[in-house]
């Protein structure tokens, strides 16, 4: 036997023992204007099921409506948001084909479209359409988010260029301090050939951080990872 259905005169009077559905709560059911809320079961499970099915949060715009708050609103007179059992859904998360998809499976049966006002309308029947479809996107949303990508601390790449960049910095500066202490007094000068040594090195040192770098972008980019 189905469980029945329950009105209160406020969302903050539904016991705790009463609800069931884990991603909502009863403020978001309830009633715009007045806090009122018609506790359906069926509905409720059904919305619960939507969102289970897709994986993502589900954005009610509009759910249960007191009869005044449904006249005030400009609602048809026989609206199924008076019953319980019709939930107004932003599609700002989701892609209104797959999200439409879902809701048939899980057994919504009316089907409202409102893509200007960035909304679908599903309720529990009696099976019916109306409204302008929304455009098809170019590049729905993923249904999981994708991969993180390389942190930059960590990145091949990134420390392969600063090895090349601090390299070359290296060796200008080893020219820059050669030239100066050539120009020294005569003390100094013995070290001047072991500078030409270590400028020799840094340049090493460049020419090896630039490979890892370019290896490291062919291997990302074979991997798809770019």
């Amino acid at each position: 036997m189905p469980d029945p259905v329950r009105t209160f005169s406020h969302f903050r009077e539904v016991p705790d023992h009463l609800w069931r559905w884990p991603t909502f709560s009863p403020a978001e059911i309830a009633c715009r204007g007045t806090g009122q809320l018609k506790l359906h079961p069926e509905a409720l499970d059904k919305l619960q099921a939507l969102r289970d099915r897709l994986g993502k949060p589900l954005i009610i715009r509009s759910a249960y409506r007191s009869p005044e708050h449904n006249r005030a609103v400009g609602g048809a007179p026989r609206s199924k948001h008076m019953d319980g059992t019709a939930f107004d859904i932003a599609m700002t998360n989701h892609d209104p084909v797959a999200f439409e998809a879902a809701a048939r499976e899980v057994g919504f049966l009316g089907f409202g479209y409102y893509p200007r006002s960035g909304f679908m309308h599903i309720d529990l029947g009696p099976a019916r359409t109306w409204g302008e479809r929304f455009p098809v996107r170019a590049a729905p949303f993923a249904p999981e988010a994708p991969p993180a990508r390389e942190v930059l601390a960590e990145s091949r790449t990134l420390k392969g260029a600063g090895a090349a960049g601090v390299a070359t910095l290296g060796a200008a500066g080893i020219e820059v301090a050669q030239e100066i202490l050539a120009e020294a007094q005569g003390a100094v000068l013995p070290l001047v050939p072991h500078l030409d040594s270590l400028r020799w090195i840094f340049i090493a040192l460049a020419l090896a951080g630039i490979a890892v770098t370019i290896w490291a972008r062919v291997d990302d980019w074979q991997k798809g990872q770019r």
